[in-house]
Order: C-alpha cells, then structure tokens, then sequence
C-alpha cells in the first residue's frame, strides 16, 4: 500500500458515526460505557505523570510509534511558512516524536517547541529527531519538560507582557510604563521570550489529561498563541473501538477510563471538544468525527476506529 493510500485511511468516512452510535447503544452489554453516572476517580496528578514516564520507558525503542505523516495532509497549515520570520510550533505531549518528525522534514522553516512530562521520553525524542535529521534539525527542534495541565507553560514560552499584549485589542498598546508593548518585549530578539507561537498541535494528548484538568490546559494554550494563531487537535471520538474494549472496572469517570498500566483515556464527543476550545476563546474552523473501518491482519477482524479532527483559531488582533 502506498504512503498516499496510507494517508488517504485517515481522510475518509467509511461509516456515519450516528449509525455507530445507534448501534452502541442498543446494545445492553455495552450500557456502562455510555452511563452517565458518576464513578471513583481518586487518582492523583503525580500518578499520571508517573503512569505516563513508566509507559514511555516500556516502549522506549520508538517502535512502539509510527510517524505521523497523515497529518501534513490534514493539516496543511504545518507546511506554511511566513516571508519575514520562522513559523513557531508547540507541540503539547510530543512522546518520541513521531508527530514532530515530520512536520521537521517537510517545512524547513518550522521551529518546533516539544513539551512532555517525561524527561526520559524527551531524551528519547531527540534521539530519534538527531538519528533521522541533518544538522539543521536540531537548531530547529527544542525540547522541555511540562505538564500543563498542572503547572502551565513557561514563561519563557510567552511572557507576561506578551500573553497581556496578545490579548489586547488594538495592535499598538501602551504599556505601564508608557513604551509600546511590542518595544518593551523586544520583539525583534525577543529578550524575555521567544514570543509565542503560531501553532499548538494536541495530537491524542489531551485525552490523556483528567477531565477537570482539560480546561486550564487549554487555556494555557490559547495564552500562549499569537493572535491568529491555530490549534490542531485530533484525539480519541466516542465509540471509538478501544473505547468499547474497556471493561466496567476500568471506567473512572463519564467517557472515561483507566488502563491496566495506569495511564488514563478520554473519548470525546463533538460538543465536549467545542465547549472546551469555544470556552477559553478560540474560534471553531473545523471539527468532526473521522470515521475509519480497518482490518486487523492478524485475525481479520474488522476495526471501527473514530477520531475527533479539529482546528480552532485564536481571534486575530
């Protein structure tokens, strides 16, 4: 199969998801996945970042992942590069960098800021970015450890001046101290910061963060994008197959659940994702299930994977 059929996979809508979700629903052994009743979740933050470090030091060879070409087509954005300047990129819960890799290899100009909350899966993503990479990679690729959800972004990320002045309506805003904002940030050398970035992509990352938690990590992200710019979401849809493999013990909360190693997975439906970015600001581009029918080659079984695609834009100034 080639790269291009490949990638198509991820495109196309091989079943409505309203017929899936009539069928998982009149289903009785499958009540508790859609039960709406509240369940224990007493798991702690410092626990998830833990699960997570364990989970990435088991499949540390990188074979575990695969990069993910498909997304240079379903979101072109990534390939786009500005006359006068390097677009910026934030990548929220890089892993091993199998998003980031190529994003590096088709847009030249793209400087790319990876966060994780593992310093052993950030050592291992710059291992496979420098294995893979020519020497420009690695002026271009720039690791750090966070958990947002928690702790939020750095300021050298975006500082306090930047993130009052993104917010701002007009362009030109005077400062406290009666210089232009855009002056007293440097904005040329950005001696305080690198001044924000012109993309967020939250690829299968926030599904990983507790519900009570998703909130603030999005703000966070909105915080530190420049006015106009774009958050790429994809992530885990309702229904989901692997949703539907959990067992009732595993659910920790409504669409919510725990593995056996402890890392947890949310599965979202299209309003949940809107009132999310909807309510830290953010205008909706575009957002929909990605329905997808594979085959499994080991017992030919056939899979209906859903994912959630979207794209949402911070109001320009």
């Amino acid at each position: 199969m080639s790269n291009e059929t490949k990638a198509a996979e991820y495109f196309c809508k091989d079943f409505e998801w309203e017929e899936l979700r009539s069928e998982i629903e009149s289903n009785p052994s499958l009540r508790h996945h859609f039960d709406s009743s509240s369940s224990s979740n007493s798991q702690s933050p410092q626990s998830d970042v833990q699960a997570w470090k364990q989970f990435h030091t088991r499949h540390s060879s990188g074979k575990f992942f695969k990069e993910r070409r498909y997304l240079l087509k379903e979101f072109p954005q990534l390939l786009s590069s500005h006359p006068n300047s390097n677009p910026k990129l934030l990548e929220v819960g890089c892993g091993n960098g199998s998003t980031v890799l190529p994003i590096l290899r088709a847009n030249k100009d793209v400087i790319v800021y990876a966060c994780d909350c593992s310093d052993e899966t950030l050592d291992r993503a710059k291992e496979i970015v420098n294995a893979n990479a020519i020497d420009s990679f690695k002026h271009r690729f720039h690791t750090f450890s966070c958990d947002v959800s928690t702790n939020g972004f750095p300021n050298w990320l975006a500082c306090n001046t930047c993130r009052d002045k993104f917010l701002q309506n007009q362009s030109d805003v005077e400062g406290d101290n009666g210089m232009n904002v855009k002056e007293s940030c440097s904005s040329e050398g950005f001696d305080c910061c690198v001044g924000g970035v012109d993309f967020v992509t939250l690829i299968f990352t926030l599904s990983a963060v507790p519900l009570e938690r998703m909130p603030r990590s999005i703000k966070e992200c909105f915080s530190v994008l420049k006015p106009g710019g774009m958050v790429l979401f994809r992530d885990y849809g309702l229904y989901d197959m692997t949703m539907l493999r959990f067992e009732p013990d595993k659910r920790v909360g409504f669409r919510e659940y725990i593995r056996s190693d402890g890392t947890r997975s949310y599965f979202f439906c299209l309003n949940t994702v809107r009132n999310l970015f909807l309510g830290a600001g953010f205008i909706e581009l575009e957002l929909d299930y990605c329905c997808v029918k594979s085959v499994n080659r080991k017992n030919g079984k056939n899979m209906q994977r859903v994912w959630v695609h979207g794209k949402f834009q911070k109001p320009a100034l």
